[in-house]
Parts: structure tokens; C-alpha cells; sequence
């Protein structure tokens, strides 16, 4: 065999294994590409209902919110079902939810379904909804905003360990674990949470289209069981995903049989190799927020008895 018929076979072969790679790449793209889309809920079949689902302490997620931003633009996703499991979170985090859920509810039928637990900012971000659904046993309510601190002078004292602060001003370093607070530092922290109350007042009367007046008679920080709730207004009907389901079909026409894809703002990575670690790192470190003090943000959260 000639050297010019050995080259010819030899370039065929290389085509052949080309040809096979490229073709093996652009289907790992297209498959990776596809469970990207069904995992971030925007998926490329068409017509389909997204769920939210809102567990854990709640705080900003700024991913969250674009996702919910394109979600009102998606005309292939014909609703939105928030499912609740929160005892709430900070109450920036909470705004930044519930105004990204009115967002979409603005441009098609949103309901929420509680778990066992939606209090605080939990409950909060279900005021946008048309239809709110909790169990007769879940925990919600407890509408309210909380700012705690603490003074670890005394012990400081003891230690003999003193501190000393430069402050442009009498508030400035109010509050403040070195010292007690100051009258002065304590109205204008009373100040902070009575404003950031009084919002959280206007969405619930807003979202539940009750008298202002009411939601705060209401609002005392209590939580309610969902069939309290129910009895008050605060919730529209005892029940869960079906009966939401039952009711986009028949009150908004929605499709009973349209699948249901979860939004979600994780990594392809993440969500193929480190979802039990990601998991866990989101747990400590949302755990970790909710027990800081910070004026970033006061928190509307639930706390029971010894929390």
C-alpha cells in the first residue's frame, strides 16, 4: 500500500473520530442545557405552573428575584404556586419577596400554600397572592417586627476589660453590646421597629383588604393556628397543593393537568453533586444571620418559647 493511500486512510479516520466527538459534545451541551431549564422552572416545554417554594429563614436573594422578574414575563408558565414553610427571616428579605411575588401576580393567577409553618416575613410574602391556602395546624400570623440586642458590660467589668468608642454622635453606636442602650438610642431603635411594623401593617391590609386598624388589633406579634386564621381573614380556606390546584382550574381556568416545575437559583453543579452540602451550609449560615444583631434589617420572625 502506497504512503499516499496510508495518509488518505489516516485522515478519514480523524474525520470519523471528529465528526464523533463533536457530535458527543453538542449532545451533553443540549442534554445539560435542558436540565438547566427544568431545574430553574423556565422550561422549555411549553405551558406549565411554577412553584416557589419558600423554606428556611428568609433573606434577600437577589438571584431569586430576577427569577421571579422573568417568571412574570414567561407567558409559558400560567401560574405560580408559593409553597410556605418559614418562621420568617428579616424583614428586608421579606419586602424583597413579596414584591417580586406581586411582580408576577400582576401578570397571572398566584396561590399560596401554607405548611406547617408561615409566620412573620413566612406570612408576609403570601400576601400577594389571589388565594391563600393553610392547614388547619400550621403556625402563621405573628405579624410583627423584632430588633433584639444585648449588654455584656457587666461581665466585661469583671474581666477587667474596657472599652472606648469615637462617635461622630450620641446614636451612632446605639445598639451596642459594650454598653447599656441609652434612652435616647432606645427611642430611635423603637423608632426603627415601629416604621418597619407599620409597613408590614400595609401589606397585610393591602394583600387580605382589611382595615388597616384591624391588622394591627390582629397584628400583636401572636401566631395563630391556620383554622384561627381562617376565622379572622388572615387565610382564605383551609387546604393544600391539590386544592390550589383545584382552585386555579376552576377560579382562573388554569389547566389542572399542566405540570409543576420548581424555581431554583442553584448551580448546575450544585444541583448535580452538592445539594446535601449546599444544604447544610445554608442552614448554618442562614441560622447564623437570624441570631445577629445589625440595623441592615430588623427580623419578622417567629420565635417559640425558648427560641
Amino acid at each position: 500500500m502506497s504512503f499516499e493511500t496510508d495518509l488518505l486512510l489516516d485522515r478519514r479516520r480523524l474525520k470519523r473520530r471528529l465528526v464523533f466527538w463533536r457530535g458527543l459534545t453538542v449532545a451533553a451541551l443540549v442534554l445539560v442545557a435542558t436540565i438547566g431549564f427544568r431545574q430553574t422552572g423556565l422550561s422549555i416545554e411549553p405551558e406549565y405552573i411554577a412553584r416557589l417554594n419558600v423554606t428556611g429563614m428568609i433573606i434577600e436573594d437577589r438571584k431569586m428575584i430576577r427569577l421571579l422578574w422573568r417568571l412574570a414575563e414567561n407567558d409559558d408558565a400560567k401560574a405560580l404556586i408559593v409553597a410556605i414553610n418559614s418562621p420568617g427571616g428579616t424583614v428586608s428579605g421579606g419586602e424583597s419577596l413579596y414584591r417580586a411575588i406581586a411582580v408576577v401576580a400582576e401578570k397571572k393567577p398566584v396561590v399560596a400554600v401554607m405548611g406547617g409553618l408561615a409566620a412573620s416575613a413566612g406570612y408576609m410574602v403570601a400576601m400577594p397572592a389571589h388565594h391563600v391556602l393553610a392547614r388547619e395546624s400550621t403556625i402563621t400570623g405573628s405579624i410583627g417586627v423584632l430588633l433584639e440586642t444585648g449588654d455584656v458590660s457587666g461581665l466585661l467589668g469583671k474581666l477587667g476589660i474596657s472599652t472606648e468608642a469615637i462617635r461622630s454622635g450620641p446614636l451612632k453606636d446605639q445598639p451596642n453590646y459594650t454598653r447599656p442602650l441609652t434612652p435616647g438610642g432606645r427611642e430611635a431603635l423603637q423608632g426603627l421597629v415601629n416604621d418597619m411594623y407599620e409597613q408590614f401593617v400595609d401589606m397585610v391590609a393591602k394583600g387580605r383588604k382589611m382595615d388597616p386598624v384591624r391588622v394591627r388589633l390582629l397584628g400583636d406579634g401572636r401566631a395563630y393556628t391556620g383554622r384561627q386564621a381562617l376565622s379572622l381573614g388572615l387565610v382564605d380556606a383551609i387546604g393544600d397543593e391539590q386544592d390550589a390546584r383545584t382552585w386555579l382550574a376552576t377560579a382562573k381556568n388554569v389547566e389542572r393537568g399542566l405540570p409543576v416545575r420548581d424555581l431554583s437559583t442553584a448551580t448546575f453543579a450544585q444541583r448535580t453533586f452538592g445539594a446535601g452540602l449546599s444544604d447544610m451550609v445554608d442552614v448554618v449560615w442562614k441560622s447564623l444571620i437570624s441570631q445577629s444583631v445589625s440595623l441592615d434589617g430588623g427580623l419578622a420572625v417567629w420565635q417559640p418559647p425558648g427560641g
